[in-house]
């Protein structure tokens, strides 16, 4: 799914580029392409070594677009390495409503909080970290639009830029039950949780350096776990069933 949706589509998209002498891009990567660094927090210049599907399609695609840059040197690429995006538009119309089982961490609780689920399943409760939780960089969407904006204005701007990597995040890591007890603040009410052993291809520690978006693209995060939590239970009770409005549909 991974390979047909991320690969044969973006190739997809390269050839209509081409076809339309388009040749300005900026491609949404991501922190998966660092697998699990040797030391946090993660620079652009890490050595990359995804450790999962999803994450080799997104190394794959950047190392085609820096070979597509490199044979066609007017080609001007952003490779944006989004971290964990999260949370929703404050004005709770615009969210997240994923089909199926939620992959991600809060799209899973907030459907929990609403009564869609009985619990949330907290994957590894052994790793190294603070309260033996995964650590990640979550950034509010809000945030991550903002970060594209910055990229744009970059690109136009930079007519030698060629294809460079920035990192969207915090700079900041948070664990697993953190981010429960975040939105449990914002819900009001605890959530149940259940401990799980460790998934295949989950990194223990991964957040970023936002120290070279800061100062080539003049961008960074404005916003909290707090505000993030926030705005996704804002989203939620007033969705609780997504764009589809109930149970039944």
């Amino acid at each position: 799914m991974y390979n047909r949706n991320n690969i044969v589509g973006t190739v997809n998209l390269y050839d209509v580029m081409k076809k339309l002498s388009t040749c300005q891009l900026v491609f949404s990567s991501s922190a998966t392409v660092y697998g699990q660094p040797e030391k946090v927090p993660c620079f652009e210049d890490f050595p990359l070594k995804a450790l999962n599907p999803y994450g080799r399609t997104k190394l794959y695609l950047e190392e085609m677009l820096r070979d597509y840059q490199h044979a066609n040197p007017e080609w001007r690429t952003i490779l944006l390495r989004y971290f964990n995006p999260i949370g929703a538009h404050e004005s709770g119309d615009i969210g997240e409503d994923p089909k199926g089982v939620p992959n991600n961490l809060l799209p899973y609780i907030q459907q929990v909080a609403v009564g869609r689920r009985p619990e949330l399943n907290v994957y590894g409760h052994d790793y190294r970290t603070r309260d033996g939780t995964a650590v990640r960089d979550y950034i509010h969407v809000v945030d991550l639009a903002d970060g594209h904006i910055a990229a744009l204005e970059k690109l136009f701007a930079t007519p030698d830029i060629g294809c460079v990597a920035y990192n969207l995040g915090t700079g900041r890591g948070t664990t697993v039950l953190e981010m429960v007890s975040a939105f449990e603040k914002a819900y009001g009410k605890k959530i149940p949780v259940k401990m799980c052993p460790r998934r295949p291809g989950d990194s223990e520690q991964v957040y970023a350096s936002t120290a070279k978006a800061e100062e080539e693209l003049g961008w960074r995060a404005k916003y909290g776990i707090e505000e993030m939590c926030r705005d996704q239970w804002n989203w939620a009770k007033k969705n609780p069933y997504g764009y589809c409005g109930n149970a039944a549909e």
